[in-house]
This record gives C-alpha cells, structure tokens and sequence, in this order.
C-alpha cells in the first residue's frame, strides 16, 4: 500500500468509489445523488490537499482530503474528509490513511482536526476514537439513515498540537 499525494489525472478512479459510497446514504452528508461534477470540486477543490491509497496493483482504493475547518485567525483547525473502497474495507486502510493525514496536518501547522458531521452509525467512529478524537457533541435526528431512520451527527475534535501525541 501507498499513500501519495493526489493529481487531478486521479480523479477518474477516486470517482467510482466516491459515489458508491455517497450514493449508499450511510456515512456522508452529501446529496447521494451529487453529480460527478460537483463531487470533483467538493473533494479535489483548490483549498485541498487530497491523498489516495494505492494498493498493490496501483489501484487507488481510498482517498482523503485535509482543508482549514474555519478561515481567518481560526485557519490552523483542520477539517478532513475520507473515503475508502468499500470493496477494500476492513484491511486497514482507512487507519494507515488517518494516520498519515494527522502527520501530515500537524507538519503543515494544524493545531487541531475538526469532523463537523460523523453519522453516530458510521463503523469509523470507533477509529476516530481510537485515534485519539473526541465527541464534543451530537446533533440529535439530524441524518436520515436509510436503514436506521434518524439518526444523530457527531461533532468530533482532537488536538495536533502536541509533538507526543501520537497520529
């Protein structure tokens, strides 16, 4: 596995995944129907830096992006988006990913990551916490889920401001 940072040329293969996984309704809040289009300029837009997992055949099987959450004297709050291949989850990926968009947001000068809208039902919460985020709060019935019904939001932090915090 590799981790690179993106080319535009690499939006043609990041795109099947990125619309299965939106199209599905049970981790983004994006429009499931979100046209290839917009869906460039949300995930590979100019205030982004974007990374794909290669696997070993050159595949790119996951892709993630880091952006200033706020602008201003509140730039250095990171926000982060990520999506792995559903056909390639459970392999570790979207930890090896994680892991190397903290480093490589701390090393930009990020203090702190925000995640304004992690689904409370998404499987990555689990990761979140395990990396180290917490839950600062949850929208209640603010995601309609198409198997769980209304289900809340969390709004998740962790700091990157320590050296020995660990990714």
């Amino acid at each position: 596995m590799q981790i690179r940072e993106a080319a535009a040329a690499d939006w043609p293969r990041i795109w099947p995944f990125w619309h299965r996984v939106v199209a599905a309704g049970e981790t983004c809040t994006w429009d499931r129907d979100t046209s290839e289009e917009v869906a460039r300029s949300l995930w590979m837009g100019p205030a982004k830096r974007v990374f794909v997992v290669e696997d070993e055949t050159g595949a790119i099987v996951a892709s993630a992006f880091v952006t200033p959450n706020y602008g201003g004297p509140a730039a250095r709050i990171a926000n982060a988006g990520f999506m792995v291949d559903p056909a390639h989850a459970g392999r570790g990926i979207g930890r090896a990913l994680a892991e190397h968009v903290l480093t490589e947001a701390r090393a930009e000068g990020y203090r702190g990551m925000v995640f304004n809208a992690v689904v409370e039902t998404n499987p990555a919460v689990k990761l979140w916490l395990s990396l180290g985020f917490t839950i600062l709060g949850t929208v209640p019935e603010a995601f309609d889920h198409p198997s769980h019904g209304r289900v809340g939001l969390h709004i998740m932090y962790r700091a990157l401001s320590n050296p020995s915090a660990r990714p």
